[in-house]
Formats: C-alpha cells, structure tokens, sequence
C-alpha cells in the first residue's frame, strides 16, 4: 500500500520502498513548502502528479542523469550555439520560464507542472533554491529551463524552446557551467529520446543516491548572469 504523508512532520519513507509498479512512486501527501522540496531534494526524491491527483513523491531506478563532460553538441547544434543569434542569461525571469514550460503542448494533454507547483517552485526561486536558464533572441525569451540547485547537484525539472534548438542551448549552458566549477550532475529524472540524445544516460538509484551526496555537498558558485537588453517573452512553445 502507497504510504500517506501528513503535512508534517516533514518524513518520507525509505527510497528502497519505492514501488515497482509504476516505477519509483514512493508516497503520497505531504505539502509543497519548502521545506517538503529541500528535504525530497536531498534524499533523491521529487513530487510529479496531476491536478486531479494528490501530491505524489517519486525516486525511480534507474534515474536519468546527464554528466555535464558528457554532453553531445552535434555538428547542427554547435553551429547555432556559434552562429544562432541566441543570448543566455540565468535568473533573470523565472516566473516567465516556469509559465512556459507549463504551458500546452502539441504532443502533451495537460500539463504537471500546476498552479500549485508553480507558486512553490517560485517560492524556492526567491529562497535561492530554484534556478532558471534563459535563452534570448532579439530581446524575445525563446527558451529555457528550470530545477533546484544543490552545491553542484542540479535538479532538472523543465524545458521549453520557441524556436528550435533553443532549450538544447540552456542545457549546453548549465552543462558548461557545471564544468567549469569543476564538476557536477544534472538529475534528468525520468527517460526521454530527446535527452538521451544530448548524452544523459540511466544509472541505478543507488548510484544515483551516491553522487548526490557527493555533489550536493560542494560549494556552488553564484547563477547572476545579465540579461540581454530589451527582455521581453513572447511566441509559443515548439519542444520540450
């Protein structure tokens, strides 16, 4: 049976409990605070549900990680990355990447990031725990993503591009700014064709749980970075 979290205290059970069936569910309940996101956070945990679903608490196995050294730039993408027009900033509008990646799809029915999930994730924004990436052309916002930061742990839990490329260049970003502080991994949760395409690949839950701790331990350099001029958002999303 599905463990039932009340609000508090802020508990979870162990990860090792986590269901077969659907993969990595672990609870149910509890609350979107703070505190509830940094405590799942460190253990390895994240909340994914739907409007007309509690709050579900999930930590699979195996886990999609991307190893920033890892990632693949294709010939395609290491040209618009030159070439593309495209400016980066970093914390610059984090309401406005979070709307976007919660904003409809063509190839998605609804959206799990909720209204709820939003005000929470912008609370830890404000709090210094969320983290956004920002891609520009011509003043206009046409790609991003966002997670939660830990040391040089990054959480991803979103992208989206206006136009094409747009999100693989955020990514290409905070692969790049891991390595350059040293190292570091970024937690791409779930399996999906588009970010094993970029170098993520699957590990165990357990090696998963061991560079958390060592990662989400080390220093973590600050995420200003100054906008492009004349920032504005605008268009629809083409990708996730």
């Amino acid at each position: 049976m599905l463990p039932w979290l009340a609000e508090s205290p802020v508990q979870f059970p162990d990860i090792a409990d986590a269901l077969d069936e659907p993969p990595g569910l672990l609870a149910a309940g509890g609350a979107l605070t703070p505190e509830w996101l940094l405590a799942a956070y460190r253990r390895g945990i994240f909340p994914w549900f739907s409007d007309d679903q509690p709050i579900l608490w999930w930590c699979p196995t195996p886990r999609l990680v991307l190893f920033p050294e890892e990632i693949r730039v294709r010939r395609s993408l290491a040209k618009r990355l030159r070439n593309g027009g495209f400016t980066v900033s970093r914390d610059q509008c984090f309401a406005d990447v979070i709307a976007a990646c919660a904003a409809p799809r063509d190839d998605a029915d609804g959206t799990w990031i909720t209204a709820a999930m939003q005000t929470a994730y912008r609370r830890l924004h404000a709090m210094g725990h969320a983290h956004s990436v920002e891609v520009w052309r011509d003043g206009q916002l046409v790609g991003g993503l966002y997670g939660v930061a830990l040391g040089r742990m990054f959480f991803g839990e979103s992208m989206f591009s206006r136009e094409s490329d747009a999100s693989k260049v955020a990514l290409v970003h905070l692969a790049r700014r891991l390595q350059a502080q040293g190292g570091g991994l970024i937690d791409c949760q779930m399996p999906t064709p588009h970010l094993a395409s970029l170098g993520a690949r699957e590990i165990a839950r357990e090696a998963f749980i061991d560079y958390l701790e060592q990662y989400a331990a080390l220093p973590a350099e600050s995420w200003a970075l100054a906008p492009p001029p004349c920032c504005h958002s605008g268009g629809r999303d083409r990708e996730q």
